[in-house]
């Protein structure tokens, strides 16, 4: 993993700084661009019991085959499925559970939702409040995809950006990553951020980017923990005008997280407060 050393802090409530800064970070050598994205234009705060909302989600189901990637191209162990026992709303907030069962081959369900093809955008700041699962195994996700609607640009071409990812048995770190030509899998640019007091798995924290023009912030709660531009990554940039959509998901298994063992509790649920997105003024 290629770690950047770029930490700084900066309120993403400072609503009537709709400006371009530059933040200098810890090391004086290293400088950020900063933009205060203050117009919300989508939003979910799941008030309403049910389903996802049909206008704002759309759902991945089963096991990654009939999309030609068996395991979702990483080996996970889940199929993933619209049932409300893996994916729901109530108490005001999105539910998705991770359970271990026998279903359709495999040894495990949970969710997946996408806005793909009902709401994508080109730069902003996306962000979300979650609270996570815990255990061995267990690899929930808050991310984005860029606009694979055409046949012929497929990923990493597209654009894949990570605005967290964990781990389920380090309840204080997450991860930041992107992924392009050149820099995918393995080889993506990610930093990492670890809590020094609490936990993801027992409150709530929000997980934010801001994305613009040759640059994407990465922030949990109020702070921006890594920036990454062109400079930072082996390829083709593929981040500049190219609208993309989010996705919420909690894989079972997998590379990235490794497979549950016998210490893993099942079910596990990731609950999500709201998703917001915001464009500059």
């Amino acid at each position: 993993m290629n770690y950047k050393n770029k930490i700084s802090v900066v309120s993403k409530y400072a609503f009537l700084l709709a400006l371009s800064l530059t933040v200098v970070s810890c090391n004086p050598d290293e400088e950020q661009t900063v933009v205060t994205f203050t117009n919300l234009v989508w939003q979910d705060n799941f008030s309403t019991d049910g389903a996802p909302s049909a206008s704002s989600w759309t759902y991945d189901i089963g096991d990654g085959t009939a999309q030609g990637i068996p395991g979702w191209g990483n080996n996970e162990l889940q199929y993933y499925t619209d049932r409300p026992e893996n994916v729901v709303v109530e108490d005001g907030m999105l539910k998705i559970t991770a359970i271990q069962e026998p279903y359709m081959g495999a040894g495990y369900t949970s969710a997946k939702i996408l806005t793909k093809g009902l709401f994508e955008q080109t730069y902003g700041r996306f962000e979300a409040r979650i609270k996570l699962p815990w255990g061995q195994g267990l690899w929930p996700a808050f991310w984005m995809l860029g606009d694979d609607s055409g046949d012929s640009v497929v990923w990493p071409q597209i654009g894949e950006i990570d605005i967290m990812e964990n781990r389920g048995d380090q309840p204080t770190v997450t991860h930041g990553s992107v992924h392009g030509p050149g820099y995918s899998g393995g080889t993506a640019v990610t930093k990492s951020y670890e809590l020094t007091d609490g936990r993801f798995d027992t409150e709530f924290h929000v997980f934010g980017i801001e994305w613009g023009p040759n640059y994407i912030n990465y922030y949990v709660d109020d702070v921006l923990y890594n920036q990454i531009t062109p400079a930072d990554v082996t390829g083709e940039w593929v981040f500049n005008n190219n609208p993309f959509y989010m996705i919420l998901n909690v894989a079972v298994g997998g590379s990235f997280s490794g497979n549950p063992n016998a210490n893993t509790v099942f079910p596990q649920t990731m609950y999500v407060d709201y998703v917001r997105v915001y464009s500059r003024d």
